[in-house]
């Protein structure tokens, strides 16, 4: 299956997902400091309506920083209902726009990451395919909004559900999801993580 289908995928595992939340639960607070979850999926959908010149009007609106840029969206999108979201996900179900980027991958690993910041502090687990989680890992180290290698330099990096490893040091192990969580900078999942360069990982996502 490719990245696209990959993203689409993911995208429709949310969409049943977000079907299913009460109001308190789109209310609630998210992994994103100061987003509730229904912050997150206004911000994971604002850029799926924007043509190439309205992109670039919202990037010039943020001077061109990716925090101000998503602070943009957000104030846009955060007033829409949570049922017209769940609207706009339907129809974007395949990713469009910027983050029909890099062949899907940007979608991919935004959703995916996002998926997790509204499921974790639900309590809601699941099982994710492996399929998806090896090329989110590869994205969330150098895309440039994350630069997730920065937070895992000088460590190795090894999944223990899945055939993935990176990195050269002292090894951190875990469950590729929670792995791809703190490349994503969330600190919550250090207690999954083990390892000789558990610690040092962790002093980076504290900081």
């Amino acid at each position: 299956m490719g990245v696209m289908a990959l993203a689409r995928a993911e995208r429709e595992d949310l969409l049943d997902l977000l079907v299913t939340l009460t109001p308190e639960q789109w209310a609630a607070p998210s992994l994103c400091a100061g987003w509730s979850v229904q912050d997150v999926v206004a911000h994971l959908l604002s850029y799926e309506e924007l043509g190439p010149r309205k992109l670039a009007g919202r990037f010039a609106r943020g001077a061109l920083r990716f925090d101000r840029v998503n602070a943009v969206g957000l104030r846009e999108y955060r007033t829409r209902s949570p049922e017209q979201l769940v609207d706009l996900l339907r129809r974007h179900l395949t990713p469009t726009g910027l983050t029909a980027g890099l062949g899907g991958a940007i979608a991919l690993t935004d959703g995916l990451i996002h998926h997790q910041n509204i499921r974790r502090p639900l309590g809601l687990r699941r099982e994710i395919p492996t399929e998806r989680l090896v090329p989110a890992l590869r994205t969330a180290l150098f895309a440039p909004t994350l630069l997730g290698v920065l937070r895992v330099r000088d460590v190795r990096l090894v999944a223990t559900d899945a055939d993935w490893a990176f990195g050269r040091g002292p090894e951190v192990r875990g469950p590729a999801e929670a792995l791809l969580m703190a490349v994503a900078g969330r600190r919550e999942v250090t207690a999954e993580l083990s390892g000789p360069g558990r610690e040092r990982v962790a002093r980076r996502l504290e900081a």
